[in-house]
């Protein structure tokens, strides 16, 4: 019997509270394994005790906080400070700041800056792909309550209705009809709402690695003293509409036109905060912390995003011994476009290629992106080791929940890793740690998602990565749990030191399969029940992020750092009792930095000699606190507190 599983059978038997649980499981631990040390009793650089980091999915700064208006004496660079728009989403005097246009990439070469530019009069009209009808058999949203009941657990117990809300009513595939003058959209940005509902199911754009090179369209030749790295972000509908999500090295199809890749201008779309949308996302920036300046880690998608977050790094297909192995041919990127297309890449996708071997500039893609890099006026690294074939988008991670090896399922997986992870410097310190991803309990008996109800983030979980966690029953045990375990440590005074939390797919805010209004509800359960525990609550920092932006358009400055980004901005919420106030922060940061907080609070040293928190703090310039002096550079976020 596993330990996890006996030490529960044991305190049945004797009666015992979660607590004891706790203890009588450490004390089965095997030999090299101790026992996790009460976090109060840990020293610590701040009074922070416990961090919790909540990620939800898919959203840009500037989509959920376009029209934020900060209190008096703060700052905040977003569509309405820009004067792109105006508090009501109406254009403003610089609207045109936003304005988009396609490009002619027909040559066989990939590049991160196409030429033949041409203003958009109007973007192509966006395309509806979220679900069309209700049901109690297929994903949210559910036709009942109860239902919606039995299949999550994690809402605040008024918030259920909302699970039964939001169908579009539109056919996947068709212009959106729900926004006002579609098909007269303008050249940039517009708001999503009121003409479709913040409660409803909207789409989502394409979010994958060579994808957001380009729509970012970065050259050196586009720098200035403001924008040192040269990306005019001005190319998000081209992409979503000339290759989308990913070919899987498919022909492009006959006929193929503006709404073909099922997108169209889905990206430029915003949410207004002074209209009523995101309550929540507004009401904690209001009395906490928000950073204006606070990025998705990777160009791409959710995968890779939440490698970096967990490893400062990027991991790579290997033995999974540690040594470095070529792909199969089709698993390799290859973003050039396909002969007699405009961008339609040779090899791309969920079931395609997902690998680059960045330190080889022969290999496709590669190029473009390196050679950009080092043409900067401060050049960058691409930090990428020769013969590595890095993941860039999303494969499943190389074990089941079970520890069992993912690939006896499906060709298209990460194999384990030995690379080390945060979860082993908190460990070499006696720092207690565990992974809340919601659905967990049910994944490990359902590993292919048979269940129409099993909505867990397999992708997610950088832990599901390592061997050392994964290979070893009594780490998978204590370091990887399922949300309900989160809020029986919150009432029982028993929570880790430090605790990252996943929803699951129907509540984490992904555009299309969820709704923000679901994870807003998701957040605030476990906001509200820290809060409910006075003595928890005064040594607690919960961090509220995303995974990336979502593939949605943002005005931030991007630093890049290596060959794997960063991207566009997204949210990041600090909320604590040192992080009151209203406060806008603007120092730039990305995923790594939340590693970087809790390796000073903690006094841990960096994971690698090459994971990204050996960056130094940014320095920056009085006149743009945005743009680190100091490239490549990210913050620790201790400038988020008032301790």
């Amino acid at each position: 019997m596993k330990f996890a599983a006996y030490s529960r059978e044991l305190c049945r038997y004797l009666g015992c509270s979660a607590a004891l649980l706790s203890t009588v499981f450490n004390l089965m631990l095997p030999p090299g394994l101790s026992a996790q040390t009460d976090p109060n009793s840990i020293p610590t650089t701040s009074p922070i005790k416990h961090v919790i980091v909540i990620i939800g999915e898919n959203r840009s700064f500037d989509h959920v906080y376009a029209t934020y208006k900060p209190k008096k004496g703060e700052k905040i660079f977003n569509l309405l400070s820009e004067g792109i728009i105006k508090a009501n989403g109406n254009r403003g005097p610089n609207y045109s700041l936003s304005a988009q246009f396609s490009a002619v990439d027909t040559n066989g070469e990939f590049s991160v800056s196409p030429q033949g530019k041409s203003i958009y009069p109007n973007i192509p009209p966006p395309i509806s792909n979220g679900p069309q009808s209700a049901s109690d058999t297929a994903p949210a949203p559910f036709k009942t309550k109860k239902v919606a009941k039995l299949a999550e657990p994690d809402l605040p117990k008024g918030d259920y209705e909302i699970l039964t809300t939001g169908a579009t009513g539109i056919a996947p595939g068709s212009v959106d009809t729900r926004i006002a003058n579609v098909n007269n959209l303008g050249e940039g940005a517009f708001q999503l709402t009121p003409s479709e509902k913040y409660d409803d199911y909207a789409s989502s754009p394409v979010h994958r690695f060579y994808q957001m090179w380009q729509q970012m369209d970065c050259s050196s030749d586009y720098s200035t003293k403001a924008n040192p790295s040269g990306c005019l972000a001005d190319l998000f509908p081209w992409v979503e509409t000339t290759i989308g999500a990913g070919d899987n090295g498919n022909a492009q199809p006959v006929g193929f036109n503006d709404a073909t890749t099922g997108e169209g201008s889905t990206a430029m779309a915003f949410y207004n905060v002074q209209k009523g949308d995101a309550p929540l996302m507004k009401e904690w920036a209001d009395e906490y912390t928000l950073s204006d300046n606070f990025h998705q880690s990777v160009m791409g998608g959710t995968g890779a995003n939440h490698i970096m977050f967990g490893f400062a790094d990027d991991i790579w297909y290997s033995d999974g011994s540690g040594k470095a192995l070529v792909p199969p041919t089709n698993q390799i990127e290859n973003p050039n476009p396909q002969m007699g297309t405009n961008n339609y890449y040779d090899q791309d996708g969920y079931s395609g290629g997902s690998y680059s071997d960045c330190a080889d500039l022969g290999q496709p893609g590669v190029a473009p992106v390196v050679n950009y890099l080092e043409s900067l006026k401060r050049p960058i690294k691409a930090n990428c080791d020769a013969g590595h074939y890095y993941i860039l988008n999303n494969y499943n991670p190389g074990f089941n929940g079970d520890g069992t090896l993912t690939s006896q399922f499906s060709p298209f997986t990460i194999p384990p890793t030995s690379v080390r992870h945060i979860g082993d410097a908190l460990t070499e310190k006696n720092v207690s740690y565990t992974y809340y991803g919601e659905g967990w309990n049910l994944y490990v008996t359902d590993p292919t998602g048979a269940n129409p109800y099993d909505a867990y983030c397999n992708i997610c979980n950088p832990f599901q990565y390592a061997t050392d966690i994964m290979t070893n029953p009594a780490q998978r045990a204590a370091h990887i749990q399922d949300t309900s375990s989160l809020y029986e440590a919150i009432d029982t005074n028993s929570l880790p030191a430090v605790s990252i939390v996943k929803p699951s797919g129907f509540l984490d805010g992904h555009p299309a399969s969820s709704k923000l209004d679901l994870f807003e509800g998701f957040v605030k359960k476990i906001v509200d029940q820290v809060q409910a525990h006075p003595k928890l609550w005064k040594n607690t920092a919960i961090f509220v992020t995303f995974d990336e932006g979502g593939g949605y358009y943002d005005s931030g400055y991007v630093q890049p750092v290596d060959f794997f980004g960063d991207g566009t901005r997204i949210p990041l919420l600090v909320i604590s009792p040192y992080s009151t106030g209203g406060h806008i922060n603007h120092s730039y940061a990305d995923h790594v930095s939340i590693i970087k907080f809790i390796e000073r609070n903690w006094n841990l040293r960096p994971l690698t000699a090459r994971s990204r928190d050996n960056f130094p703090n940014p320095t920056a310039k009085a006149n743009n606190p945005y743009v680190p002096t100091n490239s490549p550079a990210l913050d620790d976020l201790f400038d988020t507190f008032h301790f």
